[in-house]
């Protein structure tokens, strides 16, 4: 009997020949390699997502033998750390691990598992890790990749993007089922009650349905809505913003022009909204029939919300775009 690593092996000690170490060793790594998949597989059967510490971290991913994949998400879930893009990656991540563990095509060649900041901060500090939420992924054979570190703030934490990454490093292909979510037929079907409470109480007065203003106010919205971004978040699925582990600073605007946040693309939407805004009071100032000193006021409040709005737009368009060439209106005043 031999005792590694915590592990208790018993192995024949039958051999013939000169190369009696080479199978011994051999015979070792095989019933090592055996019982720590087995011990994956039994976690693997409680929680789809296994959970390790530092212990378990070194002896199951990154001390051989190991035959399997593991696809670790760095997190960091106390109520302390105020994570609140680690609680939406891993509700995507139970989403992805659930839809392998309970598929047909489940096999020993792939495990999901995390590791918290407070229950393994010697993990962290092993991999110079310092910010949360990160993917890994450990590949059965060979060394990491610079693929093997999902790139996160471009392809976003939904559960889709992260089985195409999976498929991509282990060729396993894991179809995502997602829960039911009856949120938004619910509110499809309250919206198109509503409408059809209004139509039935405007039934002999219709005109509404041919007001321009209506349906320019509408189309304006969805403009503006898919303008600002809300579109790519649906594909992507980003975190609303990002928080600096060691500062605690928070940024709602990314600094890279190949992704964004969710936060961002709120703020493009109300700045947008407010050089609509400003463009509206302009044409109203110049063709109402109002006296011209409301006149003077609609165009001034006009000019100041177009200027105003617009430069802090240029000014995020700078900060993702670096070496764009326009600044601040204050600065420079330009005419495009």
């Amino acid at each position: 009997a031999f005792r590694l690593d915590g592990l208790t092996l018993e192995i024949p000690y039958c051999f013939i020949g000169t190369n009696d170490n080479k199978f011994l060793l051999q015979g070792i790594d095989e019933t090592l390699l055996s019982e720590k998949v087995g011990q994956m597989m039994e976690w693997a059967s409680k929680r789809s997502i296994i959970k390790l510490n530092g212990d378990k971290f070194r002896r199951f991913v990154k001390a051989p033998p190991r035959n399997y994949s593991v696809v670790i998400m760095f997190t960091a879930l106390q109520p302390q750390r105020q994570c609140g893009v680690c609680r939406q990656a891993d509700e995507e991540f139970h989403i992805l691990a659930n839809s392998w563990r309970y598929s047909s095509a489940f096999t020993n060649k792939v495990f999901f598992a995390s590791v918290d900041f407070d229950e393994g901060s010697d993990v962290f500090q092993m991999l110079s890790m310092n910010s949360a939420p990160t993917f890994l992924h450990f590949p059965a054979k060979g060394k990491q990749r610079k693929t093997d570190n999902y790139e996160l703030q471009v392809r976003g934490f939904a559960a889709e993007q992260l089985a195409r990454w999976v498929a991509d490093r282990t060729d396993v292909h894991i179809r995502v089922i997602r829960p039911p979510n009856y949120a938004g037929p619910l509110l499809l079907g309250f919206l198109l009650a509503v409408i059809g409470g209004l139509a039935y109480l405007r039934r002999h007065n219709l005109e509404f349905l041919f007001n321009k203003n209506v349906w320019a106010f509408s189309a304006l919205c969805f403009v503006l809505i898919m303008t600002s971004g809300q579109m790519w978040n649906h594909i992507r699925g980003p975190p609303y913003a990002h928080k600096n582990p060691n500062t605690g600073q928070v940024s709602y605007i990314h600094g890279s022009s190949q992704a964004q946040f969710v936060a961002e693309t709120h703020i493009v939407l109300l700045f947008n909204g407010a050089v609509t805004m400003g463009m509206v009071l302009l044409c109203e100032a110049a063709t109402s029939d109002m006296d011209i000193g409301k006149r003077k006021i609609l165009c001034v409040a006009g000019i100041g919300l177009v200027m105003l709005f617009f430069s802090w737009l240029l000014s995020i368009f700078r900060a993702k775009y670096h070496g764009y060439p326009y600044r601040y209106v204050c600065k420079h005043l330009f005419i495009i």
